[in-house]
């Protein structure tokens, strides 16, 4: 897989993806080119252009072994597809391969939206202007709000998954991905979910999840405009109040203290986005729900992401990613201060 003398990166069988292609895609041209997209460190994304410049990115499953349905393309390529019909922004599908022998792994194919991604500081110069970063912000809320107003079942999405229970089904789930990828113990990580598992707030009627909605999982028009929420690998139906408290994990504040940053130099530290406050009040005004148990939910976020990177550095550590480098022990510190974060939390109640 992958061979870096024809310019094929890890991740790609060029003959198998090139039959693909030239089967279920109308017009493709061929020689394809292939580049893995920086960002993300779970499934896979990579642009595929032909001789004729027409792109397409091509998600897959992370090199290496997987976690079972963390990594299920049908699943993700079936919720981005029925979501096309909805007021949610998503790239268009193309098609999904669930024939293994193609590309070592399924994957699924969607039209290339172009924009830009706002990963941290440097992206967010490219909205110098603070109403504009204002507005992006407003966006952000404004978006989870058209996530979690899509109805399910009329969606096609009523069987993603069980809708009661989320919150204990969610505890149970990641603290066994924790027990499958950890490197070492970490106390917090046990006491908190076990906290968590004592005072799960009562749960209201089930929506569609993201379940890793943040800035930088957004492609923007130029203007500014939301053009596509992507990684929806971990979607499922339960709690919407899951989303907020883990945007509010990805959204911190100059002034925090004794909060990590949870990855890098987001980009609303920039001058003019919303504070949590804002972003929180914004979705509780136009979502109509109650937010009274949110600091639960911003424990939950904080706990879900430290076990969530401590599966990426074991997968960096075992090559699933390629060769790893020196910076890789970035995400076992950081996975340390995510668990602190989640403790100081959820003492916050």
């Amino acid at each position: 897989m992958g061979d870096e003398a024809t310019g094929t990166p890890d991740g790609i069988d060029r003959t198998g993806v090139e039959a693909w292609f030239e089967q279920h895609v109308d017009g493709v041209e061929l020689p394809l080119s292939f580049e893995r997209i920086a960002g993300g460190h779970s499934n896979l994304t990579y642009r595929v252009e032909d001789a004729a410049g027409g792109r397409w990115a091509l998600r897959r499953p992370p090199l290496g072994k997987r976690l079972g349905s963390a990594h299920d393309m049908a699943r993700e390529h079936k919720v981005v597809s029925a979501l096309g019909a909805t007021e949610v922004p998503v790239a268009p599908v193309v098609g999904l391969c669930e024939d293994e022998t193609v590309n070592g792994a399924p994957f699924y194919v969607m039209e290339f939206v172009e924009g830009p991604i706002l990963r941290g500081l440097a992206e967010a110069e490219q909205f110098p202007d603070e109403a504009d970063r204002r507005a992006i912000g407003e966006r952000v809320a404004d978006t989870l709000v058209a996530i979690h107003a899509v109805d399910p079942d009329a969606a096609g999405l009523g069987d993603l998954g069980r809708k009661e229970d989320y919150v204990a089904r969610q505890l149970h789930r990641w603290q066994g991905q924790w027990e499958k990828s950890k490197t070492r113990e970490l106390a917090a990580i046990d006491t908190v979910h076990e906290r968590l598992q004592a005072r799960i707030p009562e749960q209201g009627p089930a929506t569609i999840v993201h379940g890793d909605y943040r800035l930088d999982n957004m492609i923007l028009t130029p203007g500014g405009e939301v053009a596509a929420v992507v990684d929806w690998e971990l979607c499922t139906l339960g709690d919407p109040l899951a989303d907020v408290g883990l945007l509010m994990v990805y959204w911190p504040e100059a002034s925090d203290g004794e909060e990590p940053i949870a990855l890098g130099q987001p980009a609303n530290l920039a001058p003019g986005f919303p504070s949590r406050a804002e972003l929180r009040e914004r979705y509780a005004e136009r979502s109509g729900r109650d937010l009274a148990e949110l600091n639960f939910f911003i424990a939950l976020g904080y706990w879900k992401l430290a076990i969530i990177l401590e599966g990426v550095y074991a997968r960096y550590k075992a090559g699933g990613y390629g060769k790893a480098d020196a910076g890789v022990e970035y995400f076992a510190r950081l996975v340390e201060r995510l668990a602190e974060a989640a403790e100081v939390a959820e003492r916050r109640d």
